[in-house]
């Protein structure tokens, strides 16, 4: 039945794969609202299949948000941060939603159908704020639709993602571009597959009818049996996101930090027309940051945890928003805010781990890129 509360836990919706996750014995976690596997077989584990080989995962909890009518495109130009008239049909762009104080309702992958219809791609925690917000600032001119009781969704990624999906599909998969997507068929049922992912590896995430959801994840696993695919968790997802250096709504992004603090500037198109937080966006841009988010890497054992104190210079100058111990760099790494004179690649500074400081640098992001990949396989 579409997101409705599971029997177990009132307060908590399930996706179409709720059972599948049962019967694979996944270790349940609530999150935003849903209860989601957090892992299945050990989140190292899972996050190394992922880099090296296939991975599957289910991300029905995300939501999904229609714009259309005449005046589509005017709509979303004027609740987005990036410039959607960029877009052409079948193309999808990063973008942000932001508060008059530049501050961030959520960050988004915009879809182009065709100009009198997009559709938003948004963070399941953030689905019906989501959905109310852009109702609120351009219903007046589009027809606002949430579509997400209508979709199931599952990530396929690593590098034989391609290989496996194409098996399984009706179209050449070779042909879709990064940050394209294509409609078209899998296992018989209708799907918008995209090329896109929140891992940093070659991969698709694929829309699909909420009830056909099931048969297309066993198929799928069936089809990737022989080439070592396997299910995924949030605990894996949130580790390779990590060592890519991905922000996640809720960490890094809130209404209390603005896109130009997050190093988001390049899909911040303050030369195109007006949208919500524009003005105070132009503002920052030409005062300046004050914090800035950074990449963290631990010089002494410690691992940097979601609000440990970070220090320079004897004093608290920022805090860390996520950190990890990276499972296919083997170092503790992270990211924070730091006081923008502290940003600089390099830069030393102290972590407080349980009352002790403890060495860290600032270091560049991705941590983790396939050149990386490519000379741990040599």
């Amino acid at each position: 039945m579409k997101g409705l509360d599971d029997i177990e836990n009132k307060n908590l919706k399930i996706t179409p794969l709720h059972q599948i996750h049962k019967e694979l014995h996944a270790r349940m976690v609530p999150f935003a609202g849903w209860e989601m596997p957090v892992q299945y077989a050990g989140v190292i584990e899972e996050h190394l299949v992922v880099r090296k080989s296939c991975g599957l995962f289910d991300v029905s909890h995300m939501g999904e948000i229609e714009v259309s009518g005449t005046k589509a495109i005017e709509a979303v130009q004027g609740i987005t941060t990036n410039d959607a008239s960029k877009l052409k049909d079948g193309q999808v762009q990063y973008t942000l939603l932001c508060y008059p104080n530049g501050g961030v309702v959520d960050d988004v992958t915009l879809y182009k159908f065709s100009d009198t219809r997009y559709m938003f791609c948004v963070n399941g925690s953030n689905t019906e704020k989501d959905f109310n917000w852009i109702k609120e600032n351009a219903g007046s001119i589009a027809d606002i639709k949430n579509l997400s009781n209508n979709f199931g969704q599952i990530a396929i990624q690593g590098p034989l993602s391609q290989e496996i999906l194409q098996n399984t599909c009706n179209i050449d998969l070779s042909l879709i571009r990064y940050y394209h997507f294509e409609n078209g068929k899998v296992l018989g049922a209708d799907a918008v597959i995209s090329k896109t992912g929140y891992t940093g590896e070659d991969g698709f995430e694929i829309y699909i009818p909420w009830d056909a959801t099931i048969m297309i994840w066993r198929g799928l696993m069936e089809a990737g049996s022989r080439f070592g695919i396997r299910p995924i968790g949030l605990g894996a997802r949130d580790t390779l996101r990590l060592e890519m250096g991905f922000p996640l709504y809720g960490n890094e992004l809130n209404e209390n930090t603005t896109p130009l603090e997050a190093g988001l500037h390049r899909f911040v198109r303050l030369d195109k027309g007006h949208f919500i937080g524009k003005d105070a966006l132009v503002k920052q841009a030409r005062q300046g940051i004050n914090k800035k988010l950074v990449g963290l890497e631990m010089i002494e054992a410690g691992i940097p945890r979601s609000h440990y104190k970070i220090f320079a210079k004897g004093r608290a100058i920022g805090e860390v928003t996520s950190g990890t111990m990276s499972p296919f760099l083997g170092k503790a790494i992270g990211m924070g805010y730091v006081e923008t004179e502290f940003s600089p690649i390099e830069t030393e500074l102290a972590v407080e781990i349980r009352n002790k400081m403890v060495r860290a640098k600032v270091s560049k992001t991705p941590f983790y890129t396939r050149d990386t990949a490519a000379k741990a396989a040599n």
